[in-house]
């Protein structure tokens, strides 16, 4: 699958990259980020967890 077949304009996080962050203040900025960091790390642990999973299934279903 290319890229090109996962962009989505109406995407959240497409939508996100687009906003304007001129009008926003030094403390603004810092809760953004700090948002931002805790969502990448919510979905970090979630791919860990799919990972593990699939990787168990695997072991599980591997042929001997």
């Amino acid at each position: 699958m290319d890229e090109e077949d996962d962009f989505r304009p109406d995407d959240p996080i497409n939508l996100l990259g687009k906003e304007d962050l001129d009008p926003l203040s030094v403390s603004e900025l810092e809760s953004r980020v700090a948002l931002l960091k805790a969502e990448i790390e919510r979905t970090q642990a979630h791919k860990a967890g799919k990972s593990s999973h699939l990787s168990a299934a695997d072991a599980l279903f591997r042929k001997s």
